[in-house]
């Protein structure tokens, strides 16, 4: 089935990449030396080809770095050739020149997509920090409030390197959080990037009171065993939940659970197992799912990312039918659901319709007087 699967996904990858180098074929129409007919297939199929590459070579930064690019360029084709193509024939219906036509939309498709990709590397590079107020029923700290930080999907790799998480870890700190939570895809399916670039020790640098805690998600994996990805992540100064619970405080308990994509995890009644209720209960669950049941058990705040907001539109539409809160607020009897849209990004490195975020949640706690 898997093998099915993988090759209808490359006959219509395949066709795709055939219509995009056809409509660039068409738009040249012009008489061309045998010499760059063929220049101009290989380039296209090395494009085409360059993500795969990268997969196959792992560690390779100029295929990663190509091969996201060409999955940027790609995505934005999709939607813009089609349109293109309409408005070319419409004007079949008008006086208006056909060769004239097909010039200048090729030139404004090529100036659309130049500006598109620079307006997505921009929501993808430069995070704004989305704001939350919650009420919870239960008593909290002294001072009644807390002051959570959370990121999720940073995927720290080769594009999302260094400086992006430079800048989260300062942009973290400005906003003098009391707990940071980082619910998964903290790195990018590789372990290598993540250690050569230093990230680690950036990471140390997060200042919270109640410490820097953090979940698995579906990308924070690489060929070793999970527990040295876990230790690894720890070196940073965070503790890793890992389908398990810790006391903070003395007044509030975190669960972290393994990844929804994880055949082994454990139930979450067995998680929430023993725990006081009569105290808030936070949750780090990567994917938003299972509301129905962190409601039934007793969760007061659950914190998820993984949908990115469809990152590039129209993939929310697609993200709101898969999951019941896939971005922004939820609140189900006394449990409140947060979704990230994430501050790094999966594949190509842009966003359209959704930006890089940090989110920062203030909640006020029913302290007896």
């Amino acid at each position: 089935m898997f093998i099915v699967m993988g090759l209808l996904f490359l006959v219509i990858y395949g066709g795709i990449v055939f219509y995009i180098g056809w409509s660039g074929w068409r738009w040249m129409k012009r008489p061309v030396s045998r010499r760059f007919r063929v220049l101009y297939i290989a380039i296209l199929v090395f494009l085409a080809s360059s993500f795969l590459l990268a997969r196959a070579a792992a560690g390779s930064v100029i295929l990663s770095v190509i091969g996201s690019y060409w999955l940027a360029v790609f995505s934005m084709l999709v939607m813009l050739l089609p349109i293109v193509h309409l408005a070319v024939w419409l004007t079949k219906l008008t006086p208006l020149p056909r060769h004239s036509v097909q010039k200048w939309s090729g030139i404004a498709a090529l100036i659309l997509l130049v500006l598109l990709i620079g307006y997505g590397s921009y929501n993808a590079y430069s995070p704004s920090v989305k704001s939350y107020n919650i009420e919870i029923n239960k008593p909290g700290p002294e001072s009644g409030e807390l002051h959570i930080v959370m990121a999720s999907d940073m995927h720290f790799g080769v594009l999302s390197g260094k400086h992006h998480a430079e800048r989260m870890v300062e942009e973290m700190n400005a906003l003098k959080p009391d707990i940071v939570l980082l619910p998964g895809d903290i790195i990018d399916d590789d372990i290598v990037p993540y250690k050569e670039k230093g990230i680690g020790d950036i990471l140390a640098a997060i200042e919270a009171p109640y410490g820097v805690y953090a979940s698995l998600g579906n990308h924070d994996r690489f060929s070793g065993e999970t527990e040295e990805l876990v230790a690894l992540l720890e070196e940073s100064g965070m503790q890793v939940l890992y389908d398990e619970s810790v006391d903070v405080g003395g007044w509030l308990t975190l669960v972290g659970r393994k990844d929804y994509s994880d055949t082994e995890r454990t139930e979450l009644s067995a998680l929430m197992a023993g725990i006081d209720q009569t105290k808030p209960v936070f949750l780090l669950e990567h994917q938003p799912v299972g509301f129905d049941q962190a409601q039934e058990h007793g969760v007061d705040l659950v914190v998820s990312g993984h949908t990115h907001h469809g990152q590039i539109s129209p993939g929310n539409l697609i993200t709101d039918r898969l999951f019941e809160n896939d971005y922004g607020y939820l609140r189900k009897g006394q449990m409140h659901s947060i979704v990230s849209s994430g501050y790094g990004f999966w594949g190509p490195p842009i966003r359209i319709g959704s930006r890089s975020e940090i989110v920062s949640i203030h909640v006020q706690f029913s302290n007896e007087s």
